[in-house]
């Protein structure tokens, strides 16, 4: 099935939440930044794996096979839709504990008096793992600072920040909590100078955007499956050459070779196999002879429709009174993510009457991005109101969304 020339709810037929209702309406699922709905074909390998027959690695015997044969096509898929290699990617529980696992193992090769360098604008996961890990080897950390005003990074720093004294830099790929979309190739062109490894957390952009690590030029990047319609699985891709450098903490019988070292314990293996299909998903709305052509044409597709909607909701409320979004310039490449307060109510109470009478789900808090929250000064009175869009959203969904906004506003 060609996606793009599919009516959409031939998309939303293949998520099978879509059908839930609350309060008698149909549900709007405006929570995909949180976690997106699953898509049927991802439900069902997991159903399959469990129902066929389950077995651990290394068996002599067909399910152990069928399970090794599973994970090997998902490291596969997952190299197409990265641009990586096979060898370099690592399956783990989710991306903050494989940042975890990743910054203790990096750090061993730091010295008291190195620098890293990491951002006022991400995800604490891709803050708090390097932070710890320099602080327990006396390593310097340094912060890109986020313009309050522009709702981007404050790139003209970037020189000075990164010196020869620099091990890491590491970065979001785009804001989980704005959807700013961050300049990587640029970071990633600087710390090349000095030799510094690159870190991407890509966990908010994979859902959305072709993250080619060849072309962004990143070392280690680091992403969740259930952001995009798939299961609970991290994945931690890192380039081979580094990769074997990582003096991994790990139980000595344990292969140490890549990228077994990385995986710690009995993986996911249910939830494995259902990467394969996300991916397969988002391939499914493109075109070309390749699957790495039909993912980047996919990209484009979902793009246009997801950016379709998100542009209507800033649009709109642009207008409204009362209405305080926080969204970089429209020149600035974004996501599908809208953060935005409301006047008079607090962001909790919003989601909830969102939640109560319009049967919208929507997010609040700093999902995070504390440091954000905080240099902005709100974070002490609630942080954000956060609505994503997906590819099963619809206009539909956000007319209602915007008429349940104007509903409580004029309540207030």
């Amino acid at each position: 099935m060609n996606l793009p020339t599919c009516p959409i709810q031939q998309v939303r037929a293949q998520f099978p939440a879509l059908q839930r209702e609350y309060h008698g309406k149909p549900v709007v699922y405006f929570d995909g930044p949180g976690g997106s709905q699953f898509v049927k074909s991802a439900i069902q390998s997991v159903s399959d794996y469990m129902t066929l027959g389950a077995a651990n690695l290394h068996g002599n015997f067909p399910t152990s096979w069928e399970t090794k044969t599973l994970i090997s096509q998902a490291r596969d898929d997952v190299k197409t839709l990265l641009n990586a290699h096979h060898c370099e990617v690592a399956f783990g529980p989710n991306a903050t504990t494989m940042m975890f696992h990743v910054s203790r193992a990096l750090a061993r090769q730091w010295s008291a008096g190195d620098e890293i360098v990491l951002t006022e604008m991400d995800h604490h996961s891709n803050i708090d793992s390097w932070r710890t890990a320099a602080e327990d080897r006396g390593v310097v950390v340094k912060y890109v600072p986020v313009n309050t005003q522009t709702l981007t990074l404050d790139m003209e720093t970037l020189p000075r920040l990164i010196t020869s004294k620099t091990k890491l830099v590491a970065v979001g790929a785009a804001s989980n909590c704005i959807g700013t979309v961050n300049d990587v190739k640029t970071f990633s062109t600087l710390a090349k100078k000095v030799g510094a490894v690159v870190a991407v957390d890509a966990v908010h952009a994979i859902p959305h955007l072709f993250v080619d690590m060849d072309d962004l030029g990143i070392d280690m990047l680091f992403s969740s499956a259930y952001k995009f319609f798939a299961a609970h699985v991290g994945m931690a891709v890192i380039r081979r050459e580094l990769f074997e450098s990582l003096d991994v903490y790990k139980v000595v019988p344990a292969s140490d070779r890549v990228p077994s070292r990385l995986e710690m314990g009995t993986q996911n293996h249910e939830g494995i196999p259902s990467v394969s299909a996300a991916i397969r998903f988002i391939a499914g709305w493109g075109k070309g002879e390749t699957l790495q052509e039909q993912i980047i044409s996919g990209y484009q597709a979902i793009g246009e429709h997801e950016n379709s909607l998100a542009k209507v909701i800033r649009d709109e409320m642009r207008k409204m009174k009362g209405i305080t979004l926080y969204q970089a310039n429209d020149e600035v490449p974004k996501t599908p993510t809208i953060a935005f307060r409301a006047e008079g109510i607090t962001p909790r109470e919003f989601c909830i009457r969102m939640c109560e009478t319009h049967s919208v789900f929507a997010a609040e808090g700093d999902f995070y991005a504390k440091t954000l929250a905080e240099k902005l000064g709100i974070r002490s009175s609630g942080s954000f109101i956060r609505v994503g869009m997906a590819p099963y959203n619809t206009m539909e969904e956000v007319n209602r969304f915007l008429r349940g906004v104007c509903t409580i506003m004029s309540d207030l």
